[in-house]
């Protein structure tokens, strides 16, 4: 969005105190060139952390962040799904505005195209050398499923402003359960050739379907019961890998280790690091040094998991004397789930902890859990004090954000829906945060938030998600508008029936945003 201005709205103000931050131009330091670490958390929820009032789990090395920086209680991914919020993310276009970017399959072709600008093409723009580690799920290759998984993969991500990744192609859930290094499976055995079909199994390959004594690590409770690796049934169907395939209770050590290295490479000259775990999304299997140090089982342990690759990354940082010119944003792709497809006694385990904090939803809906998400900054040469900011923040703005920190663009905006001037939200004393936040439930329904109101448009839907896990949608043939009540959205209540006027301009809002002419 380009110089956005909300006439038809009047939007009532937040009027809960705020801890008082320095107030800190923030201009001065868009010159400063700083290193930028992105950690995406997956299926994080806003409860989750420590500092963010989870029970039954210790975060420390994201408290010590939050603690030392700036963390907003207002904060949302585009999506409650996460190839969509991925790729808002990276791009600064609403998932919406292109076809493909639904959740995907392991063998997905890359969906963000090389021509597309991309927030490693802004830094790279600017002379940073970028990298990314950890889940992608944004495809890789010209076209799904016609991956030679045995070859240099193109296109990949050194064609979208990448110059160095170790990823996951997809999801731990989903085949092939490799790691891909430089558009290559990293490892990789030549005794053991990979295959990889979402539509029908190999011949002679077990499945956990049909062999769920096989899967001796996690068994499935709903899906994730097709090709085992590891004594985990996945999604889709792989054959081969040998050497190369991962331990998924090595995984978190896997991409902390590369990206440690990473840091450690490139000390001289700054760097854009794209840093995505995996551990909070099923199948959740951390570690044996993690387990048992929370009292909520594999998804606490799993928690725990990434607070640990949290305070490895900053203990890098502070080794090469990087830390203090160094953002550091933590996030999450979109709210929590607790049964997603593996029996792991996430429900059951979960006690008082609540892992949206108390929002109604979670991941897949379209109500407030499902996209309201942890947002900490940390950039200790700006950012003086604690802070806790209750503004309006969107991950649509990411790209267009890091083009002013990296210094390009001249301040204007380089992507389709961003707002570059959200930098002064982000670090500097702008309190107030954007007019508006846009949000993507699993089935496509819209919701438009703003500072008083929250409007979810009439879609239609299951009220509860069909496939397993217990979360309520939001989805209704009926318009639902719901208003802040002491600093939240009282999501129990539609009062679309008592302000009309209210739910027309906000429709015919939502549906400008949708159709890319809002002025």
């Amino acid at each position: 969005m380009k110089n956005t201005t909300l006439g038809i709205l009047t939007l009532a103000a937040l009027s809960e105190p705020m801890v008082a931050q320095e107030r800190v131009d923030v201009e001065p330091y868009l010159k400063m060139r700083p290193n930028v670490v992105m950690i995406y958390a997956d299926d994080l929820g806003f409860g989750d952390l420590e500092c963010y009032g989870a029970k039954g789990v210790r975060t420390p090395n994201v408290n010590r962040l939050s603690e030392n920086g700036v963390r907003f209680t207002n904060a949302h991914a585009v999506a409650a799904t996460s190839t969509p919020s991925r790729y808002s993310l990276l791009t600064g276009q609403y998932p919406w505005r292109k076809a493909g970017t639904d959740v995907a399959a392991g063998n997905a072709g890359m969906i963000i195209a090389p021509e597309q600008m991309t927030v490693a093409d802004v830094f790279k723009e600017a002379g940073y050398r970028t990298a990314a580690f950890g889940k992608w799920h944004l495809g890789l290759g010209a076209e799904t499923g016609k991956q030679d998984w045995n070859a240099p993969i193109t296109p990949a991500l050194a064609d979208i402003g990448f110059d160095y990744s170790y990823i996951m192609a997809a999801t731990a859930d989903r085949v092939p359960c490799v790691f891909i290094e430089n558009g290559e499976v990293a490892n990789y055995d030549p005794s053991a050739p990979i295959y990889v079909n979402y539509n029908k199994n190999f011949e002679g390959e077990p499945t956990g379907a049909s062999n769920p004594e096989l899967c001796y690590n996690l068994k499935s409770s709903h899906g994730h019961d097709q090709s085992i690796v590891n004594g985990i049934g996945r999604i889709g169907y792989m054959k081969g890998g040998g050497k190369a395939l991962w331990k998924d209770e090595n995984i978190a050590d896997s991409i902390t280790v590369h990206a440690v290295d990473f840091i450690k490479e490139n000390r001289e000259a700054p760097f854009f690091m794209y840093f995505a775990t995996n551990d909070v999304h099923v199948p959740r299997f951390p570690h044996p040094r993690f387990r048992g140090q929370s009292e909520m089982g594999l998804r606490g342990d799993a928690i725990v998991q990434f607070d640990w690759s949290v305070g490895e990354i900053v203990r890098a940082l502070e080794e090469q004397g990087l830390l203090e010119n160094t953002v550091i944003i933590l996030t999450s792709d979109n709210g929590p789930v607790l049964d997603d497809g593996y029996v792991d006694q996430a429900e059951e385990l979960v006690g008082e902890h609540s892992p949206t904090g108390g929002l109604r939803g979670g991941k897949y809906s379209a109500y407030e859990g499902g996209t309201r998400v942890p947002f900490i900054v940390h950039w200790p040469a700006v950012i003086k004090e604690q802070a806790v900011k209750h503004a309006l923040v969107s991950q649509i703005d990411f790209l267009d954000v890091m083009a002013r920190i990296a210094g390009v663009g001249n301040g204007e905006a380089r992507s389709t829906d961003g707002m570059p001037g959200e930098v002064a939200t982000w670090f500097g004393n702008d309190e107030k945060g954007r007019a508006f936040a846009m949000g993507m439930a699993q089935n496509h329904t819209l919701t438009l938030r703003t500072e008083s109101w929250k409007f979810i448009e009439p879609k239609g839907g299951a009220a509860m998600i069909p496939w397993g896990p217990k979360i309520e949608t939001g989805y209704s043939t009926t318009p639902q508008l719901f208003k802040q009540v002491n600093g939240t959205f009282d999501e129990t209540h539609n009062v679309a029936p008592e302000h009309p006027a209210i739910v027309e301009q906000l429709s015919t809002l939502l549906e400008q945003i949708r159709r890319g002419n809002f002025q």
